[in-house]
């Protein structure tokens, strides 16, 4: 008869209870990476014809699929001697904006050849999108302002303006978002003053771009030197980790004698823009000194 096997011990708890914690501390979850506020970002440009005829528009489209965060442009050839008079998204208040149309006019006879670029800043889509405006009163005063606010629960992502009955005769002086650097924006201002005296009636319409929140969103601001050249420049950059969904400027001391040439995110078809650019040129001779400020809004990337 074979021997029956020797009762198994029990394992000690005390010995289980440490077996288990060895183990449980050898288990590493990784962490989670943070998600992007707008996936997909990308910046679209597209360009008119390069003429001297007094009037150019273009329109820059996102790609089928994206929907419109922010908007620019830029002038070329014209320094100081044409105005933006449309910087108008698409969309409405139930409508995410895919595309935004730009429209500019030559500010006084102008003989060279310029031409007009649109920039489309481009995202997959965010939720809750859509474009809202507000208008001012239409009359002939000097100054118009007013501002477009988000709905309430949503955040500014991008700007636009449009001036209506001016025909080049007015410019933008004031094109700012709220909100700051630990702040989202909501609201964009947009100012405008009569480049020259204009007897007719106009009004100034400015157009916010509002989402759902989106993560780390804030406004970044930078500021040129103060001074009485003929030019001025200054771009905002996103701080590290972060991308351009929009962007806005402003004007300090020129009160309708400055015109911005350049509102220009940079970025491209494949590339996710983190700075804008502001250039601005006087439009008429100005002794006095004065600054240009970039606003850059910016989101987690």
């Amino acid at each position: 008869m074979s021997a029956q096997p020797a009762a198994r011990r029990p394992r000690p708890r005390a010995f289980t209870l440490l077996l288990g914690a060895a183990v449980a501390v050898g288990v590493i979850v990784p962490a989670a990476p943070a998600s992007a506020a707008v996936p997909g970002l990308v910046r679209i440009a597209a360009t008119s014809a390069s003429n001297s005829n007094d009037f150019r528009s273009v329109t820059a489209t996102c790609p089928v699929g994206k929907v419109l965060t922010g908007t620019g442009y830029e002038l070329n050839g014209a320094t100081g001697e044409a105005v933006v008079d449309d910087l108008r998204p698409n969309g409405g208040p139930a409508v995410a904006p895919t595309a935004v149309t730009v429209g500019a006019y030559e500010a006084e006879a102008f003989a060279g050849n310029w031409s007009l670029t649109a920039f489309a800043i481009c995202a997959n889509p965010v939720a809750g999108l859509v474009r809202v405006s507000a208008a001012s009163a239409s009359n002939s005063n000097d100054f118009r302002s007013v501002t477009a606010t988000c709905p309430v629960g949503k955040v500014l992502t991008g700007t636009g303006y449009e001036l209506n009955g001016a025909t080049g005769e007015a410019v933008v002086d004031d094109f700012r978002p709220n909100g700051g650097v630990a702040a989202a924006p909501t609201s964009v201002f947009v100012g405008a003053y009569e480049a020259d005296a204009f007897a007719g009636n106009w009004s100034a319409t400015a157009y916010a771009i509002c989402a759902n929140p989106l993560v780390g969103l804030a406004r970044i601001s930078a500021v040129s030197p103060s001074d009485s050249n003929d030019f001025h420049s200054v771009a905002a950059a996103c701080p590290f980790g972060k991308v351009l969904t929009g962007a806005g400027y402003e004007l300090n001391g020129v009160t309708g004698e400055g015109v911005v040439d350049d509102f220009r995110p940079n970025g491209g078809p494949a590339a996710a823009p983190a700075t804008a650019t502001v250039g601005a040129y006087e439009e008429d001779t100005f002794t006095a000194n004065w600054t240009s400020t970039a606003y850059a809004i910016c989101a987690t990337a």
